[in-house]
């Protein structure tokens, strides 16, 4: 049994390897025990939590008060489909439409654009840019989130939109490793089961990850199957073979590994939530997302929790994962500034900025279809 003070550390630990999303858009008190108790390593919040800028601001602003180690305070915002401010201050491009632009100063213009939107209500981290390949299979599910079947292509549009988002002062993240572009279901609903060499794999959807490794704050895995590389239909989000020995080991990548969310059918076709809690983490993940289901969230850190209260191995993983975690927090200036409140000349200010940047991408493409 761990002394008060052993499983105090523990607790602290487990919950730094969560970044949780939740309902409403304020703290209520539910919310804020679920907060204080867990003290999880980040927040990510959808549509369902952003009425309007301010709102947004003091939302987050009352989780960092609720946890006492600085946050990974995060969303998904793309731009297109994939857009979680477009009610708020008007959409943002999609990834395929910008690339269609053939101008790279455009794609770091979308990524300093998002960037400074998503600076600007409050966030340090945005979920993106998407670096699955834009494979016909995937066409239906994927569409404008994707920018190129070539892989350098894909590189070298995500490697601007990282520079805008850094200039913004926003950490990114690569997504959805090893790559989506070959799969025809959708993992929120279904697991993925692609099947392709590691081979094709390598020269292929791997690329990209391969030239910007060193430059990807998170890498975000994904809940699809790669039997032809593993043997089985584990999902890569909990798969060793594709975390530690090609992510860390054979790509050489020294940043955050993150699971995709959790409460997918992806992953929820191969383990309950609090299983794949504790297999991600022994897979080689160092953070995990819990997205939908609030109370997901206390129950993957309880299941975390009493694997390593029992398994002195387990522990040392989860461990090792709190200190890399810790150690981005420290070194990663994006976290130490917090945003000021939104002003309504801000506000319009990003409004503007989108909407140009939206015309100057039409404009673009018109362009550059007269000259196709």
């Amino acid at each position: 049994m761990p002394s008060s003070s052993a499983n105090h550390e523990l607790r602290r630990q487990v919950g730094q390897l969560l970044i949780m999303g939740f309902d409403g858009t304020q703290v209520n008190e539910r919310l804020h025990h679920r907060l204080a108790e867990i003290q999880p390593g980040g927040v990510i919040l959808f549509a369902r939590n952003i009425k309007d800028p301010r709102q947004t601001w003091e939302l987050l602003r009352a989780c960092r008060r609720a946890v006492k180690t600085p946050m990974f305070l995060c969303v998904d915002l793309e731009g297109g489909r994939v857009d979680r401010f477009r009610d708020v201050l008007g959409p943002a491009p999609a990834a395929a439409d910008v690339f269609a632009s053939s101008d790279r100063k455009l794609f770091r213009a979308h990524g300093e654009v998002i960037g400074c939107a998503v600076r600007s209500l409050g966030f340090n981290t945005d979920f993106a840019p998407v670096l699955d390949l834009g494979f016909e299979a995937s066409r239906s599910v994927l569409a404008s989130r994707t920018v190129s079947v070539n892989p350098d292509e894909t590189a070298l549009y995500a490697r601007e939109f990282l520079a805008g988002l850094k200039r913004a002062g926003v950490l990114g993240c690569g997504k959805h490793f090893p790559g989506l572009g070959e799969g025809r279901l959708d993992s929120h609903h279904d697991l993925p089961r692609i099947r392709k060499s590691f081979k094709r794999l390598w020269a292929e959807d791997l690329r990209p990850y391969r030239n910007l490794h060193a430059r990807l704050p998170f890498v975000m895995v994904a809940h699809a199957a790669y039997p032809d590389v593993t043997g089985d239909n584990t999902p890569a989000s909990l798969s060793s073979l594709w975390m530690r020995e090609i992510l860390r080991r054979k790509i050489g990548y020294r940043g955050l590994v993150l699971s995709d969310d959790l409460d997918m059918g992806g992953v929820l076709a191969a383990a309950s939530v609090e299983e794949a809690a504790v297999q991600t983490l022994r897979a080689g993940a160092d953070m995990f997302l819990v997205c939908q289901r609030e109370e997901n969230a206390s129950h993957t850190f309880q299941a975390v929790l009493r694997e390593a209260e029992r398994d002195p191995k387990f522990a040392r993983t989860v461990a090792a994962a709190y200190r890399r975690v810790l150690t981005v927090k420290k070194r990663r200036q994006e976290l130490r500034r917090p945003a000021t409140p939104p002003k309504p000349a801000t506000i319009e200010r990003l409004s503007r900025q989108l909407w140009e940047l939206g015309e100057r991408v039409r404009l673009e493409n018109i362009q550059a279809r007269k000259r196709g």
